[in-house]
């Protein structure tokens, strides 16, 4: 009987990769169990209490709305928050976050009355009282369904104590710092245009406001000029002279009281009919081409680059006078249909840009003409109640109408009094104000409002505006034209109207005496009302008689009495969620906070209002930073809406493919811009996790009889390419820790993906296979290869852990030895091992060179002349520096080919190929490869040929070794 071992014998000495890490992540089943252990094991905690003591990093959470499910948008931004704040943790600095909730406003307000609808409950038989306490519990509803939405994305925070704006204690300093406001003289009421909704009739701010395509009448009209005219301009003296403006809201026109012309602009007198019309100089015949074109001719003109074609006056003797703006200051004018005068003003809004160069002034709808007439002491008139329809003043033709169906009726009168000049069904698409909620077009409405002053006096000579600005340019921008975004957006706001005309929110506590309507604007009443606040919530404002707050003996300082109302106005939800920084990070953290990351909308929004509150009570920033990241839209690039059927929603997402790919989709991205996603971007995805997950477990499989406290190799005792594979792995470590401190996190999965797919899977392991599966077990070579695998994982799971949290937990609780409990708690790996440039440019060249010997060993397998690499022999013919460095490593390059046998031969046959090898060695560098069949006989236990096996020998001299 022969002695040779069986093959049965063989391979149960061939130690192949063994562990339950599993193949498939199964992420759908596995995160639901990671959740509960984190929660269970209380890592959060211990992650925080680790760090205890070191200097805190701070990223406040920009409150979500407490109304709805989550959206792929809220996934984005709270995904990229949890990477930042895990990867702050890991790396020793202690980042509490601390989710938190917007809950007032209008659509909370809203759902409640459709809920009450639906029971079919009238909510006028509700008091203050009862409304509040059924909109209180509608947001700690979906708070409660957010959070859970929240935690499933495995965002890591404290959960169990959240912070949100309905909370008595965050209502209360919220009532501070308006105490602060007032106290420092920078809240007033005035009368004064805001936009208003008139679905659903209220102030709106800023950044509650959205421009859309819309289109409106587009409208000539004439204003009779008065007799004082001809007393400046004789020449007109008998003449019919019109003022002519431009408007697309012609529902305004009952609002009319002024004509505001520019004080440097040339204006004309044009003869027209019966009548002489006044517009600008330089926009006549842009104003004739739309309501009289006959008046105008095509005038060619040949210049050296060729003719050109403009129009021109058929008759410019038809212009019979000149004026400037300055001189027309004053001029009086009837109104086109009711019996009443306005005047001419200047102002400098006005432009040459469209129109007329004539504006009609409406001080109680709009800004610019509500500036205009506050410098000419006219009446802020407003006729438009709060619900839209028009109020008695304006006559009974248009009194009770809706104002956008009244622009119909409007045209009618000016057609009766030969006022309207073009054609009344003139129409001009625009980009034109819509409320952010209901979608509807807005109005600019005069009401009364309390506002914080932008240009009020602030310290010194300094005016609240300037000192704003002067705290944008302290913080660092993340993009950097962020800055200049909210610059501008800054430089040109109007003063904040902090009022709102609703019940679901923080109260304005101001009293207005009964006798003069006096408002008692009292930093001491508000500091009072605040400390019942704390305790009762902000119902207590509306229950309790407001002399109990003003005090029993307080009088009107103005007329003496003793009677008061309150104000039942509450402050914009903006201004809610503004105080964020001293309700929370105030009294949890600290001021300021290091970094806000929101979408970009926000530097209007959030980002805008913080930084008023908080320059306006602290005189500086809120935050360090701030950090904005683009929309989600679908894969072509579009708004996803559900209108258009192209959402998609988080949850779907968690079920097909798990929050972790959503997680990786959120990292993968350049959040700087608008991030795409759809079913084909995620499946992509996939794909690159499954890279990473497949090189984890191939490390984990060939750990399975390795303990690195008994058998791991001293880092100079280690094969070269042992230690190039820990020099490779020390550079990404440090790539991706500079790109977690820049914020470039798809600079993280790059990296790593490129790292596990081209450095590892493509070669490390690709040449390690043969030493880790046929070498000795406890062999210095076997040892050193698991040394090496056993640091990839130990480095690369806590490089992983802020972006593929449940993946890297999972490996890390299959790791040989002792470690910590969860890869959260190991801290962010520090560089061990600097690839030395030697090493680096040797293995550069060699790899170079094995990349280059495959390309000829793939053309020999198709070829059929080998079938598996394990099957050639190769032979290598080249000169210089290539010759020199393949001699002197002739020993290491079967194993870098994986093939059996590799020879060097003088001179090359004529069936070897000869190949560029210049990117890597230089201009003109070169190699010959032959690829032949290997000598010998395959090696029935590592499958090398060799010329031992079968000369005495069962195996190869390799495994021989091996296996004494």
């Amino acid at each position: 009987m022969s002695d040779a071992p069986s093959r049965k014998d063989l391979d149960a000495t061939v130690h192949l990769p063994r562990t339950e890490f599993p193949m498939k992540g199964n992420l759908a089943q596995l995160e639901p169990r990671l959740l509960a252990w984190w929660a269970e094991a209380g890592v959060w905690k211990k992650l925080l209490a680790k760090n205890a003591g070191r200097e805190p990093f701070v990223l406040a959470d920009g409150p979500p709305y407490a109304n709805g499910h989550l959206h792929a948008g809220h996934a984005l931004n709270k995904v990229l928050k949890d990477i930042v704040v895990k990867y702050r943790n890991l790396s020793g600095r202690p980042c509490d976050f601390i989710p938190g909730w917007d809950t007032h406003g209008l659509p909370i307000e809203q759902a409640v009355e459709k809920r009450l609808k639906e029971q079919k409950l009238d909510k006028r038989t509700l008091s203050r009282d009862a409304l509040l306490e059924r909109c209180r519990g509608y947001a700690l509803e979906f708070v409660d369904i957010q959070r859970a939405e929240f935690q499933r994305l495995g965002v890591f925070g404290t959960w169990d104590a959240p912070y949100r704006t309905l909370d008595f204690a965050y209502e209360a300093q919220e009532l501070r710092e308006l105490a602060t406001f007032a106290r420092r003289g920078m809240l007033y009421r005035r009368k004064k245009p805001v936009a208003w909704c008139l679905q659903d009739q209220t102030a709106l701010a800023e950044a509650e406001v959205e421009y859309a395509e819309h289109t409106s009448p587009s409208v000539y009209v004439a204003f009779d000029a008065g007799a004082s005219l001809s007393d400046r301009l004789p020449q007109l003296k008998g003449q019919r002279v019109s003022f002519v403006i431009w408007t697309t809201t012609p529902w305004t026109l009952p609002a009319n009281l002024a004509i505001a012309v520019n004080p440097t602009f040339e204006y004309v007198f044009y003869r027209l009919g019966d009548r002489v019309l006044c517009v600008a100089k330089d926009l006549l015949a842009k104003v004739l081409a739309e309501v009289k074109a006959d008046e105008l001719a095509v005038k060619h003109v040949q210049l050296p680059t060729g003719e050109v074609s403009s129009p021109a006056l058929v008759d410019p003797s038809r212009i019979i006078a000149y004026a400037t703006g300055e001189e027309l200051e004053h001029v009086t004018y009837q109104h086109p249909f009711y019996e009443r005068q306005g005047r001419v003003l200047l102002g400098e809004h006005v432009t040459l840009e469209a129109g007329t160069g004539l504006v009609h002034t409406a001080p109680g709808h709009g800004q610019e003409d509500y500036e205009v007439g506050l410098a000419y002491g006219l009446d802020i008139y407003n006729p438009v109640r709060a619900d839209g329809r028009y109020d008695d003043t304006v006559g009974e033709v248009l009194a009770g109408r809706r104002v956008f169906d009244a622009n119909a009726t409007v045209l009618d009168l000016l057609v009766q009094r030969g006022a309207l000049l073009n054609d009344r069904t003139d129409t001009v698409t625009h980009s034109y104000p819509h409320c952010w909620r209901c979608h509807q077009p807005v109005i600019q409405a005069a009401t009364y409002q309390w506002f914080i002053p932008m240009d009020a006096p602030f310290h010194g000579t300094q005016t609240f505006r300037q000192a704003v600005l002067e705290q944008v340019d302290r913080v660092r921008w993340v993009p950097s034209w962020g800055q200049s975004r909210i610059r501008g957006m800054l430089e040109g706001r109007p003063d904040w109207c902090i009022s709102r005309q609703r019940s679901w929110g923080v109260p304005i506590p101001i009293a207005y005496c009964d006798g003069c309507d006096e408002a008692v604007v009292s930093p001491e009443v508000m500091e009072r009302v605040a400390a019942a606040v704390e305790q009762e919530g902000a119902g207590v404002w509306y229950r309790t008689p407001v002399k109990d707050f003003l005090g029993e003996d307080f009088r009107c300082p103005r007329c003496g009495n003793d009677e008061f109302h309150r104000e039942t106005d509450i402050l914009d939800v903006w201004f809610d969620s503004a105080c964020m920084f001293s309700a929370v990070l105030g009294t949890r953290q600290r001021v300021p906070a290091d970094l806000f990351l929101e979408g970009s909308d926000q530097h209007r929004g959030w980002f805008h209002s913080s930084m008023l509150v908080s320059v306006g009570t602290r005189d500086v920033a809120p935050y360090k930073a701030c950090l904005t990241h683009g929309f989600v839209v679908d894969g072509h690039g579009e708004k996803m809406s559900k209108s258009r059927g192209n959402t998609v929603a988080p949850d779907k997402v968690i079920q097909q493919y798990g929050a972790e790919v959503l997680r990786l989709w959120v990292a993968a991205s350049d959040y700087r811009n608008d991030v795409r996603l759809s079913d084909a971007i995620l499946k992509g995805l996939s794909e690159g996790y499954r890279k990473i997950r497949n090189t984890l477990r191939y490390a984990l499989g060939n750990l399975h009889d390795f303990d690195p406290a008994k058998d791991a190799v001293l880092a100079e005792a280690l094969l070269p390419l042992d230690q190039w594979a820990r020099g490779r792995l020390a550079q990404v470590a440090a790539r991706v820790r500079q790109a977690y401190e820049d914020y470039e996190f798809h600079l993280v999965y790059a990296t790593v993906v490129d790292f596990c797919a081209n450095d590892l899977s493509a070669v490390y392991f690709d040449i390690l296979k043969d030493r880790l599966y046929t070498a000795k077990a406890d062999g210095p070579a076997r040892r050193g290869a698991q040394t090496v695998l056993h640091e990839v994982l130990t480095v690369l799971l806590p490089l992983l852990a802020p972006v593929m949290s449940f993946t890297a937990e999972e490996a890390w609780q299959h790791l040989p030895g002792e470690h910590t409990e969860s890869v959260f708690l190991a801290g962010f790996p520090e560089p061990t091992a600097a690839l030395s440039p030697g090493l680096a440019e040797r293995y550069t060249k060699l790899f170079a060179v094995r990349g280059a010997v495959q390309g000829v060993l793939e053309v020999a397998r198709r070829d059929k002349r080998i079938g598996a690499s394990l099957e050639a022999r190769v032979v290598l013919t080249a000169e210089g520096a290539v010759r020199e460095l393949l001699q002197a490593h002739l020993t290491e390059l079967p194993g870098l080919f994986i093939v059996s046998q590799v020879e060097w031969a003088d001179t090359a046959s004529d069936a070897a190929t000869t190949l560029d090898v210049s990117q890597a060695f230089g201009d003109g560098a070169s190699l010959s490869v032959e690829v032949l069949p290997a000598l010998g006989t395959k090696c029935p236990r590592c499958w090398v040929y060799s010329e031992a096996v079968g000369q005495g020998d069962a195996v190869c001299l390799k495994c021989r070794e091996a296996l004494g």
